[in-house]
């Protein structure tokens, strides 16, 4: 038996107002069923195996290991069919401890 891995990205974005802080001052990070992956500002790919998931964003000032700020959540299906790329954007809003609204695309 075998697992069939597929690549999602993720497009994680703060709106144009905090922009410029969030670059400066936190990292983005991607949690996918209680496993945290880095990520960055913009888009980031993660293996994940074919199948039903639980996804969470959210975002770390820079030099904090465990902090969870600005969360947001999505349930998704991530299919194996050959030639499509799951994509999953993820928006925070303007605010610095909004959370970030998480949707399949």
């Amino acid at each position: 038996m075998f697992m069939v891995m597929v690549k999602v990205l993720v497009d994680i974005r703060p709106s144009l107002v905090a922009l410029p802080f969030h670059r400066a001052f936190t990292r983005p990070v991607v949690e996918i069923d209680g496993v945290e992956w880095p990520a960055r500002w913009g888009t980031t790919e993660v293996s994940v195996e074919a199948g039903a998931h639980e996804m969470a964003v959210f975002f770390r000032y820079k030099g904090q290991r465990t902090a969870r700020l600005g969360v947001g959540t999505e349930e998704l299906t991530v299919h194996s069919d050959a030639g499509t790329q799951p994509r999953v954007r993820a928006r925070l809003g303007p605010r610095n401890g909004s959370s970030f609204k998480v949707e399949s695309v």
